[in-house]
């Protein structure tokens, strides 16, 4: 089990040379923040009107500097006016996200998630950020974290682009995870957690009871010979999001070697609410891919009018629904 979580670490494939502003650590009081997760951000110089918000958690054994380092966004955000949260996990053992608990897994239950939530509820008060426009990436732990931030705070996240992750509950500590902040799934990650559809559903669902307000859009990447985090898990995903979205499980439109060679991209429900790449050969150090999920995001868009999915665009529900 050990040596699992020593192999979860993602190596970044670039890194990116900033100018300008800077990576800010904010140590004043920032909201209810029960495990103690570290908060980074970065404000580029030139924010647009209500910038967007990007929350971008890192890998196991990563942290926020590294992920800051180790990927576009910020270089992104400087161009494009758009802030960045780099959290930075509590767990000094591995750096790995609670992604077994309770608490994580519930609405305003606790957990690293409720620390996160708390950071960008603080960054759009001060900033004046778009409520309709805060998404979530990021790679393995941080592509699990992704995925839990996208189930228990649906009102909060409008969509998410996961890298080499696992479905929204599928490392929950087993009987009373309550408090099981560092567990180890290794059903998990060896694949062997399987649902139906429905079972699926109601993991998500459970976590955010009565909520009935619009869900975010998703994205997933996978590495067909991920050796860290199965491929099976690829499939439950796309079980479970299409199943939450409502959507066949059958892709609306499949294209092969998009955006890179040997990856193909499978299309679910109308423009994209849910998409699903599978990069053949790819193992679990997977290729982030920037641009992908800066136009799933609409991010380069400024003004009025961004961010529009769905029969006559952004639906009214999902602004109405942000808290």
């Amino acid at each position: 089990m050990a040596t699992l979580r020593r192999a979860v670490t993602y190596i970044p494939w670039l890194v990116s040379v900033i100018s300008g502003a800077s990576l800010q650590r904010i140590a004043e009081p920032f909201g209810y923040n029960p495990t103690k997760v570290g908060f980074y951000i970065y404000v580029p110089d030139a924010l647009v009107p209500h910038p967007p918000v990007l929350v971008d958690p890192h890998w196991c054994h990563g942290d926020a500097n590294a992920a800051f380092r180790g990927s576009q966004f910020a270089t992104l955000a400087d161009k494009y006016g758009f802030i960045v949260i780099y959290p930075d996990s509590p767990n000094t053992a591995d750096k790995c996200w609670d992604v077994s608990s309770r608490e994580t897994l519930t609405h305003n239950g606790g957990g690293d998630s409720l620390g996160i939530a708390s950071m960008v509820r603080w960054t759009l008060d001060k900033y004046g950020g778009d409520k309709g426009r805060v998404f979530a990436t990021g790679v393995s732990s941080g592509a699990m974290m992704t995925n839990v931030l996208m189930g228990s705070y649906p009102d909060m996240f409008a969509a998410g682009s996961a890298f080499a992750g696992v479905p929204f509950g599928c490392f929950a500590a087993p009987g009373n995870n309550s408090g099981v902040y560092g567990y180890w799934n290794d059903a998990c990650a060896t694949g062997k957690v399987s649902h139906t559809a429905e079972e699926w559903k109601a993991i998500v669902e459970a976590a955010y009871p009565g909520y009935s307000g619009w869900r975010p859009k998703l994205q997933i990447f996978h590495g067909t010979a991920d050796e860290v985090l199965s491929y099976n898990n690829y499939n439950e995903a796309v079980k479970e999001w299409t199943a939450v979205l409502g959507l066949s499980t059958t892709p609306s439109s499949v294209t092969e070697d998009t955006p890179a060679k040997g990856w193909t991209k499978s299309v679910y429900g109308p423009d994209s609410w849910f998409e699903a790449y599978s990069a053949a050969g790819v193992p679990h150090n997977i290729q982030v891919q920037e641009d992908t999920v800066m136009k799933f995001f609409d991010l380069a868009c400024k003004g009025d009018g961004c961010f529009k999915w769905g029969k006559g665009g952004l639906h009214s529900k999902c602004r109405r629904s942000r808290n």
